[in-house]
């Protein structure tokens, strides 16, 4: 599990195919993310997809990653920046929400533009996840933790808006997006439950 609260800004070094199920290897140097620390085994998010670390060496790790996993996620086919998170351990604080690193889908950067002294960042989702999207719910972009704004169902899918602040500007990959840009979504759990609940069969 995670939290969604992004420890800092990796980078993809190295992508080596494996040849097996068009599946890739990453070597990702998290030099730049402060305090990182991992072990064989370890899951690490890389932008919200939840990894198993196959080899550490310092700041520097190794994850596998399938065919699967990459025709269902955004930002882990090429070198270039993602948001890293180590899972969190019992009893560390709670300072996002509740992350599985499972990703929902993709969506689409529709705009990204500075408003006041933050940015609002809106987002098209697929059709599919527009039911579990809330105003003031939370999702995670790219493995960050944010709330909802506004929510505005369209006829290919459902845009919301989120509020990005300085901070998350200065510390995550969200600072790099702009129209048209895919990203990895994760919707909240407590959405996919009640979902869940409200559509299974009753005796």
């Amino acid at each position: 599990m995670f939290t969604g609260l992004v420890q800092g800004v990796a980078r993809i070094e190295q992508v080596e195919p494996l040849g097996v199920d068009g599946g890739v290897r990453l070597t990702v140097n998290a030099q730049g993310v402060p305090g990182f620390a991992a072990e064989v085994g370890d899951s690490i998010a890389l932008n919200g997809a939840c990894m198993t670390a196959t080899r550490v060496d310092g700041s520097r790790f190794s994850v596998d990653v399938s065919g699967e996993s990459l025709s269902k996620t955004a930002g882990l086919a090429a070198p270039g920046e993602v948001n890293v998170e180590t899972s969190m351990r019992l009893g560390d604080k709670l300072g996002g929400h509740l992350v599985s690193g499972h990703v929902d889908g993709i969506g689409i950067v529709q705009k990204m533009v500075p408003v006041a002294e933050s940015w609002e960042l809106v987002v098209r989702a697929p059709r599919a996840l527009g039911k579990y999207l809330a105003y003031k719910g939370s999702i995670t972009v790219d493995g960050v933790s944010l709330t909802v704004n506004r929510v505005d169902d369209v006829a290919n899918g459902c845009d919301f808006s989120l509020n990005i602040i300085p901070h998350t500007h200065a510390v995550t990959t969200l600072r790099n997006l702009c129209a048209g840009a895919r990203v990895n979504l994760e919707i909240d759990l407590i959405a996919r439950y009640v979902e869940r609940m409200q559509s299974a069969p009753r005796d």
